[in-house]
Formats: C-alpha cells, structure tokens, sequence
C-alpha cells in the first residue's frame, strides 16, 4: 500500500518516469537485489532527468521548425562541394553558439547549404540551446505585416530571445531601404549577444550592393561578419530528380 501511494504521489508531481522506473524496480527485484538504497535511488532520478532532457529537446525541435530534419552525421562526406569536414564537427557541437558567433554559409543552389544549417542548428539544441528557422523573405513580411498590425515589437523580441536564429535565402532578391531596416534591427539586437546562421546563394562580396542603402548594408555587414565563421560551398547541384532523394538529395 505504501508503494502505489508512493508511486501515485511521483505521478501527481509529473515524475511519471521516475513512477515507472520504480516499478519497474518493484517487479524485477532480483535485477536489483545487489545495488544500495542510494544506488537504486540513483538510477530513478537518471530516468527521470534523462525523460525531461529528451522532453524539452523535443520542444526546442518543434519550436525551431527547422527545414530539414537535418543532422551532421547525415551528410554525405564523399560530395565534393568545398567543406572543411574539421570545421563542420566543431561547430555541430553547438560551441560557437556559447561564444556568440555566426555562421554564414554561401554557395550556389543545391548544393546542400540549407541542409548543412540546419545540421548545425540540431547539433545547437542537442546541446541546449534554443534555436529558430526562417527565410529571409518570409522574415521580411512578417516584420512589415507586423508593423501595420502591432506585432512587430513581439516579433523582434522573440528573435532577440533565441539563442541562435537561422536565416535562410538572405538577399535572395535585391534589398529595399524597408527592408534592410528591418535586417538591421533584427541582426542590431543579436549583435554579440546571440548567434545567427545566414544562408545565401549570393557570395559576400556582393552583398554590399545588393542592398538599397549603402549606409544600412554597412551597418547590417559589420553586425554580421565581424564574428563569423565563412563556409562557402561550391560544385554542381547535389538535388536529384528521383521522388527517392528525400535526405540529402537536398544535401
């Protein structure tokens, strides 16, 4: 009686892993007659720690809303596309996220640059860290929809937050002055304080020029290649054209 009371307590305070575990313990008592109090005790709050990690992995994954259910251990390192495989390890560990670093990935399309952000993106939430997926020009409508609906200080907060915000097919299209305004914040607030990916087709020398206001695209470069690290993809499009390629046909 003072075990299921027990057992219905864990429950009630949300342990229900910790509860199973010690059923578990409870019905397989030859399985544990060797371990002490402490040891046994142990083993319960692992479970239960280890069941609340994978939890708010998993919501750290849903709210991130990666394009790919993407992972470094998924690409395909036989490609010849430019990538310093040194490089892509180091930064799946999340460690340049802790540092406040960026991470800008160019190349032309196919070539897997997508994919290999959002590798970089898991490898950050695996470690803790909160992270955020979005296209630039999806990011640009929001913001001007937002300033017209009152949601445009709500939406800057919120990227503000995130530990670490990728932004997909940055300069995809010539930048109005508008627009680069709303870059400049979005990037102004996590400047040293938070990490930002940024995914382009159009390299880094040119990006200076593809924005209206050369005053803005100053202040919008400074912000994000001061403290960066550059891979810049290269090669022929690595999509194929069979229904087959789902994972890194986009790689």
């Amino acid at each position: 009686m003072l075990t299921n009371a027990t057992m219905r307590k864990l429950s009630e305070l949300g342990l229900h892993t910790m509860a199973d575990a010690l059923g578990d313990q409870l019905e397989h008592p030859d399985s544990f007659a060797e371990l002490s109090f402490e040891d046994r005790l142990g083993l319960l709050v692992d479970k239960e720690a280890d069941a609340k990690d994978s939890r708010r992995q998993k919501m750290r994954l849903r709210t991130a809303k990666l394009r790919y259910p993407a992972a470094i251990e998924d690409l395909d390192w036989r490609r010849p596309r430019g990538v310093d495989k040194g490089l892509l390890m180091e930064l799946s560990t999340g460690s340049f996220v802790s540092r406040r670093l960026n991470v800008v990935v160019t190349g032309p399309t196919g070539v897997g640059k997508s994919f290999i952000a959002c590798a970089l993106a898991n490898g950050a939430i695996r470690t803790g860290h909160s992270a955020y997926y979005v296209r630039a020009p999806r990011l640009t409508d929001d913001l001007a929809i937002g300033r017209a609906d009152g949601r445009y200080g709500k939406i800057l907060a919120h990227l503000a937050r995130t530990e670490l915000v990728v932004i997909d097919d940055f300069l995809l299209t010539p930048a109005p002055v508008e627009v680069c305004r709303d870059l400049l914040e979005v990037v102004e607030d996590r400047a040293e304080r938070r990490s930002t990916i940024v995914v382009s087709q159009l390299p880094i020398e040119h990006w200076h020029q593809a924005m209206a206001d050369p005053t803005l695209s100053e202040a919008i470069l400074d912000r994000l290649l001061q403290a960066s690290h550059r891979i810049a993809l290269s090669g022929p499009s690595l999509r194929r054209r069979d229904p087959d390629s789902a994972r890194e046909g986009a790689a």
